[in-house]
């Protein structure tokens, strides 16, 4: 079994920063693209910013310049360094990942966390 745990939520006032962390774990034999997403109350999920094994990186436009995502591969684990947060910043935040188990190594699955909440008043 593999799971992704996110820890680093909560509330902060506009401006502050937060980090979040989501590290995987279980029967992993590799992990390709590892991810953040975000769903605010009546809203559709979407694409922070993902993270491939060897660095590439893409941002959502709401995230560029404020958001950095990382990744420790020895850990399995992904941050997301939020920065100047804004009240639509809202939301619940999914951490994602494309894991091959031992059980199956030449497929990928993707697998998400339990999410989140990242509140931002202002």
């Amino acid at each position: 079994q593999v799971q992704l745990v996110e820890s680093g939520g909560g509330w902060m006032q506009a401006g502050g920063s937060l980090r979040l962390s989501c590290a995987a774990s279980g029967s992993i034999f590799r992990i390709s693209t590892m991810g953040w997403h975000r769903q605010a109350p009546g809203k559709q999920r979407e694409l922070v910013a993902d993270i491939t094994s060897v660095g590439s990186i893409r941002y959502a436009d709401s995230a560029k310049g404020r958001f950095t995502i990382s990744r420790d591969n020895a850990k399995n684990t992904v941050y997301l360094q939020m920065n100047s947060l804004k009240p639509e910043d809202t939301a619940v935040y999914y951490c994602n990942a494309d894991i091959a188990s031992y059980g199956s190594i030449w497929r990928y699955q993707n697998y998400w966390g339990q999410g989140t909440q990242v509140t931002v008043s202002s």
